[in-house]
């Protein structure tokens, strides 16, 4: 059976980060709502970010992993048991955030471009006020922030500093694919938009030691964190 082919360079990453060796992490516990604190980095638009990713404890734990628009762990993550993907023709097409027919199920097309409350890890799982973070939110972070690789408590990641003085960490994650948890020496983060061009990926926050950016090339299919934001004013 096919799966549908997305503009992404996941395959060349699956490769080489399973070459360098991959490891698994332990769970940890979730925190409780009460527990759950933001960092004020003096963003222009005020937004505040979580100390954690979403299934975590403290900011150095990694957390829980979601497909994209699904808002509970599982332990296989590819396009068959994908929430919104069904098939046609043996092929894998879209039954939600879809704007291509060609892409949908039996030409199906909704036109949603983000994240409804419902399909969102953040606001599912800490309530309302919280939700992951649009792609712009991811841009607005990093053009406003330094990013620095450090090591806290023993964990790699990216030590965020905001204009304001303040911090905030975001560790290394890796991805799940399939059944395995690869390449640990990346950090890839969720956003709430989906990728248009392609329809079958969404846009994510993406780092490692070196390099920082906003991709758009990851499949919707897979297993990646989430870190949640939330804005003084906002309902939902």
């Amino acid at each position: 059976m096919r799966i549908i082919k997305a503009i992404s360079v996941v395959t060349l990453v699956v490769v080489v980060c399973v070459a360098a060796g991959c490891k698994k992490e332990n769970n940890v516990p979730k925190p409780s709502l009460d527990d759950m604190d933001y960092v004020d980095l003096g963003l222009p638009s005020g937004t505040l970010w979580a100390k954690c990713n979403v299934g975590a404890s403290r900011p150095e734990d990694v957390g829980d992993y979601f497909a994209w628009g699904e808002t509970e762990t599982k332990d296989i993550y590819d396009w068959k048991n994908y929430k919104y993907s069904a098939v046609e023709d043996n092929i894998y097409k879209l039954n939600k955030y879809c704007t291509d027919s060609s892409m949908g199920f039996d030409g199906f097309v909704d036109s949603l471009t983000v994240l409804e409350p419902v399909d969102d890890a953040a606001f599912t799982n800490f309530g309302a006020g919280w939700r992951m973070p649009t792609e712009a939110e991811y841009n607005e972070l990093y053009q406003n922030t330094t990013f620095v690789w450090t090591t806290l408590n023993g964990v790699d990641g990216r030590l965020l500093t905001g204009s304001n003085g303040n911090t905030v960490f975001f560790p290394a994650t890796g991805f799940r694919l399939d059944g395995e948890l690869i390449c640990t020496g990346l950090g890839i983060y969720w956003s709430s938009s989906l990728q248009t061009e392609s329809q079958v990926a969404a846009w994510s926050l993406h780092f490692d030691d070196v390099n920082c950016h906003v991709c758009g090339t990851y499949e919707r299919s897979r297993g990646q964190c989430v870190r949640a934001v939330r804005n003084i004013k906002q309902k939902y």
